[in-house]
């Protein structure tokens, strides 16, 4: 697996593919700078070789030209983020563009403007990729976030560089990480499962299943197993049309030796509120008229426990509404015992935008071994998939 560490960037123009796709406000502010953070060290690794940097990303899901998704607006804080003040073109190609990076010296980073500007990025268009090609002398990814698109900018380009391209450190770790937990783990291996809907997770679970001991289902997933096992579940989130799914799921686990875990109680609510009634019910024991929200503190225990057995884990989806106060406790719970664990020297994986939501919120995130930076990526890798950025620099 070939790396920037591979290369010498001295008199170099590396064109690099970072995800900058950053969440903004109303007055264009970032309000969350992780993943221009994450591509830093790959970009000051460049420079301090004596090359230059050439940026290129998307930012949200413009239809044509819009100024609201213009990277423009990211500039100064991309300056700031990586202490190095960083030019930008309004294209991406184009006359402009190709002098903007011609003119561009040892030490120097330039932006380049939204690639998704222009409709040929999402369709993989070669023409395009190859015109982005002339900007640099070596195509680096550090793109996690959008390794699973076969988009010009993450894929094709990487044929015009045949042995010129390259992981940056980002991408590169993210692939580490996640082989950590899937191949060259040390066990017990546990992968926490959660969030509202099993049908987003069934290709996950069938993947890993060979691969851990422990699987954790919990938030309102959960309940689509607990009734195709008996469990009177209430109200409660479920999807009908998946309790045959979950049922299989249930006897390749036996089949596997692999040890489901499901909530054994859970807080529930008599409304999806803050100001709903709440109790503590047997997990397939809810009343009509109620809905579990959390899981309950004797579950929080049972997890916890099989938590701190674990050697590697996957956390992947919250265990409750950790969004209202009031529910998010399971959550809480569960992300202490992941940190109380990874502190004894388990590695912890934690990817999925609500996951890396929750140790953000409750002040985790420096308390677990790694947080991926691309959701749906992380989950396609996870479902056994190649991804085709990633493929594209294998080749």
């Amino acid at each position: 697996m070939k790396t920037i560490n591979d290369f010498n960037f001295e008199n170099k123009k590396a064109l690099i593919r970072v995800d900058f796709n950053v969440p903004l406000d109303e007055e264009f502010n970032i309000t969350d700078n992780t993943r221009i953070l994450a591509a830093k060290p790959t970009i000051l690794k460049i420079l301090e070789d004596g090359g230059s940097a050439i940026l290129m990303s998307h930012l949200g899901r413009p239809k044509g030209v819009q100024d609201e998704f213009s990277l423009n607006h990211i500039v100064a804080a991309v300056s700031d983020a990586i202490g190095v003040q960083v030019k930008f073109v309004n294209n991406c190609i184009g006359d402009d563009v190709e002098k903007a990076a011609a003119e561009l010296q040892n030490g120097e980073v330039l932006l380049l403007e939204n690639l998704r500007f222009h409709a040929e990025e999402k369709a993989g268009d070669v023409d395009f990729a190859e015109k982005l090609s002339k900007l640099g002398d070596i195509y680096v990814n550090d793109a996690f976030g959008s390794a699973h698109r076969a988009h010009a900018s993450t894929t094709i380009v990487a044929q015009f560089f045949p042995e010129n391209k390259c992981f940056g450190l980002l991408l590169a770790q993210e692939i580490e990480s996640l082989n950590k937990v899937l191949n060259d783990n040390e066990k017990p291996v546990t992968a926490v499962i959660g969030g509202a809907k099993v049908s987003s997770k069934i290709d996950v679970i069938e993947n890993i299943m060979d691969k851990v001991d422990n699987i954790i289902i919990g938030g309102g997933m959960a309940y689509t197993f607990i009734k195709v096992k008996g469990g009177k579940i209430g109200d409660s989130i479920v999807e009908d049309d998946k309790l045959q799914v979950a049922q299989d799921i249930l006897n390749l686990a036996k089949q596997k030796n692999t040890r489901i875990h499901l909530p054994i109680d859970v807080i529930a609510a008599d409304a999806f509120s803050e100001s709903a009634n709440t109790q503590i019910f047997p997990a397939n024991d809810i009343p009509d008229g109620w809905q579990g929200l959390d899981a309950g503190p004797k579950t929080n225990v049972g997890f916890s426990f099989v938590i701190a057995d674990s050697k590697t884990i996957l956390w992947n989806g919250p265990v409750g509404v950790f969004e209202m106060e009031k529910f998010a406790k399971g959550t809480i719970e569960l992300g202490n015992a992941i940190a109380e664990a990874t502190a004894d020297g388990a590695f912890s994986l934690v990817g999925g935008g609500d996951s890396v939501a929750a140790v953000k919120q409750f002040g985790l995130a420096d308390k677990m071994s790694y947080i991926s930076t691309g959701g749906g990526a992380m989950l396609e890798m996870l479902e056994g998939k190649s991804l085709p950025g990633i493929e594209a620099i294998l080749k």
